[in-house]
């Protein structure tokens, strides 16, 4: 009965420092470029887990949106949706290529760092070599600053500095009470 008891307690224990209300969890979070990728032949968009350094095949399609998330995972896609055909239609394959339909959104001004423009979102066909990484594909079509750990901190000059800071949830974003 003593270790029933002793075992209760540690699970209460271990379990109450686990759990953060959500009104805590959603006071803060992160802006960011998030990575989303969609297969050839897929209409949904996927978070990237494993960052851009990771072999993609012709007719997929490459997505980056700047997002704020109190996760580690980006819930908000490109609001364009992943479709190979739309962006990449009229690009013929060819033997010694392949074509990456890559879609680049700058996000909501809602979470924009203070004083910076949000751009237009890019959506281009990118033919590239056979051996090319999501990295390689971004890198075509804009410039890229990342950290020293790989992070992509801006893309087109956005945002101009920061990298993955915490942030506030915007007021738009928290829960209506």
């Amino acid at each position: 009965m003593k270790f029933k008891s002793i075992f209760i307690l540690l699970v209460v224990i271990t379990t109450s420092t686990l759990v953060i209300s959500s009104s805590e969890a959603a006071s803060k979070g992160w802006r960011y470029w998030g990575y989303f990728q969609a297969a050839p032949g897929k209409t949904a968009w996927t978070p990237a887990m494993t960052g851009p350094t990771v072999d993609i095949s012709d007719g997929a399609v490459e997505g980056w949106s700047f997002v704020f998330s109190s996760d580690d995972v980006p819930s908000i896609a490109p609001k364009v949706k992943p479709s190979f055909k739309a962006i990449c239609g009229s690009t013929k394959p060819d033997s010694d290529t392949k074509r990456i339909a890559l879609v680049v959104e700058f996000g909501s001004t809602t979470w924009a760092p203070k004083g910076e423009h949000v751009a237009k979102t890019i959506t281009r066909c990118v033919r590239t070599a056979k051996t090319s990484q999501g990295i390689d594909v971004l890198g075509q079509v804009v410039k890229v600053r990342a950290a020293a750990s790989g992070l992509i901190c801006g893309i087109n000059g956005y945002p101009s500095k920061e990298c993955g800071v915490e942030i506030s949830t915007p007021t738009s974003l928290l829960p209506k009470k």
